[in-house]
């Protein structure tokens, strides 16, 4: 499993680090133990705590909740030998022998035990329930602020999309409006067919389209681009540019179909597959389109 970027939270002085693994929070135990005891027994405190028969009962029914790979006869052979004197475990041979994904141990730089946060509450309270309740909520505190960082950063994304669109709509009426002489609401209709060109190439659905399928949502003069992920506005506003060049140019509406199409499908690929944009997406159930759908090349 591959660990992300470092953050930390703050209990009473105490730096905790927290990852992410395949989307999901961990929070290092190493450093909740060296809260208590120090440096020298921290791994002696998390080793004490994995090895009594209430800790391995729940960690077994948290893997078996959430990990379809569990190996659930080596964790019926450590419940058995749970209690006894001569038993020992660590966090290492938990996951080794169970193939168990809530707990991972990790060597080098940032290295140390990290627990899923469902299991690292369930450490903290064997600490002590003050330090549960603290961390519990400093927790939710960054939650908090990486939820506002992220809508933050989704609004960048579509304002910088609404910036580019203005430069697109500029170009057509410098390229297009003048070759075509439409009358002023026949240029309405000018913007809007690019504006569907986008829509088709990206989100393979024209406005129409969308209105129709969420007429409750229309109502309330919300657009398919108010619903896009972040990976989405970052592709549209680089397909925006891309049309507004290709407009320069004076290259027909069916050849910047192909290039924009082609542009959209691969960089959302890239950007899904590498995940370097959080992909936040704005969905709600009752907003949807119609995922059969498909574009006539």
């Amino acid at each position: 499993m591959i660990m992300s970027k470092i953050n930390t939270i703050d209990i009473k002085n105490a730096i905790i680090s927290i990852t992410k693994i395949e989307e999901e929070d961990y929070i290092c135990l190493t450093d909740m133990a060296k809260a208590k005891e120090g440096d020298n027994r921290a791994a002696d405190v998390i080793k004490n705590w994995i090895r009594t028969r209430t800790t391995i009962e729940f960690l077994g029914t948290w893997e078996t909740m959430y990990n379809p790979d569990f190996k659930v006869v080596e964790f019926d052979h450590f419940k058995m030998e749970a209690g006894l004197p001569t038993f020992v475990l660590s966090p290492r041979q938990w996951a080794e022998k169970t193939r168990a994904i809530g707990i991972i141990s990790k060597s080098g730089r940032y290295g140390g035990t990290y627990a899923h946060r469902d299991i690292a509450f369930e450490f903290g309270a064997a600490i002590s329930p003050t330090f549960k309740l603290y961390l519990i909520k400093e927790y939710q505190r960054y939650k908090e602020i990486e939820s506002n960082q992220y809508n933050l950063e989704w609004n960048v994304k579509r304002i910088l999309s609404k910036a580019n669109y203005h430069i697109q709509t500029d170009a057509v009426q410098k390229h297009i409006v003048p070759e075509k002489n439409y009358t002023k609401d026949k240029e309405w209709l000018i913007y809007t067919e690019e504006a569907d060109l986008l829509n088709v190439a990206l989100f393979n659905c024209t406005a129409k389209d969308w209105r129709d399928l969420n007429p409750e949502q229309a109502k309330k003069e919300l657009n398919i681009r108010d619903f896009a992920s972040i990976n989405e506005l970052a592709v549209l506003s680089n397909i925006e540019s891309l049309n507004a060049e290709l407009i320069k140019k004076g290259i027909e509406k069916p050849e910047r179909f192909v290039q924009l199409r082609e542009m959209a499908v691969y960089q959302l690929e890239i950007l899904d597959k590498k995940n370097s944009l959080k992909a936040l997406k704005k969905l709600a159930d009752d907003i949807y389109i119609e995922s059969q759908r498909k574009i006539d090349k």
